[in-house]
């Protein structure tokens, strides 16, 4: 009996010591959350920060009102974003939702899905392989990177391509696909870098990517029935600054979805 407690013990330790795995920060208690500083400061990953920018440089240029964006992987911005974020944005709702476990000062049901986008083949300039759809994706020989965030990232590309292979109920689909992943970035800004390295043939992102780094990469588009959507959203802090709310009503008016369609996003 105690031979057996202690090779349970002795399994069930190394487990035991392992610190968990998540894919989102750990929220410091010894952080006090107070954003009235007279500044509207906005915290989330790549991608929507390009528009984001934008959109504020416009409404800064009409109100007076500071804006200060900061974006990219969550572990440089994380204790800025639990001192003083009066607004953070989630690239999918996924992504919104484990923000959310971390932010304790923001509420799910204040969560509020504002733009969206498709998601699409990034090819290298040219389109050298003459990548048109899904299907030239599963011959031999054609190299792809996927945003995987593996359950230690939290990023928007978690899943998107299985959903795109998996669309139409066919394994024979997801398993060809599989077959000529080169690599799985965990976020896009990783995947990019990873498409750029490797030089590889297609890249599952969304189309903001292709259209800020057009001196590098082409978009090809999914057909309609392969297609993947995921929205952007924007979820305000319950001691948020009043100028905040002003730059969210900016940021979903017909000006800014303008400014927004620029790079993609849509309603």
């Amino acid at each position: 009996m105690k031979f057996a407690i202690l090779v349970l013990l002795a399994l069930l330790l190394p487990w035991a010591l392992c610190p968990p795995v998540t894919a989102h920060e750990i929220p410091d208690p010894s952080i006090i959350h107070d954003a009235k500083d007279g500044v509207v400061r906005l915290y989330g990953a790549g991608g929507p920060d390009t528009a984001f920018r934008k959109v504020a440089e416009a409404f800064q240029k009409k109100t007076g009102i500071q804006v200060v964006i900061t974006s990219g992987p969550e572990s440089t911005w994380t204790r800025k974003a639990q001192a003083n974020a009066d607004i953070l944005w989630g690239t999918a709702e996924q992504d919104i939702t484990a923000f959310l476990e971390t932010y304790k000062d923001f509420s799910s049901s204040e969560v509020m899905p504002i733009y969206m986008r498709p998601a699409i083949i990034a090819v290298q300039k040219g389109n050298p392989k003459g990548i048109r759809g899904f299907d030239d994706l599963l011959k031999d020989g054609i190299k792809i990177v996927v945003t995987e965030g593996a359950g230690v990232a939290n990023t928007s590309g978690t899943g998107v391509w299985e959903d795109v292979a998996g669309r139409l109920g066919r394994l024979d689909d997801v398993k060809r696909f599989r077959k000529n992943i080169v690599a799985f970035g965990k976020g896009s800004g990783a995947a990019y870098k990873a498409f750029v390295a490797m030089h590889a043939d297609a890249w599952i992102t969304w189309p903001d990517w292709p259209i800020t780094h057009a001196d590098q990469a082409d978009m090809v588009p999914f057909s309609r029935e392969r297609t993947i959507w995921r929205d952007v959203n924007v979820v305000l802090a319950p001691d948020a600054d009043p100028d905040a709310r002003k730059f969210i009503d900016f940021l979903s008016s017909e000006e800014g979805a303008t400014i927004m369609k620029t790079e993609g996003w849509v309603r």
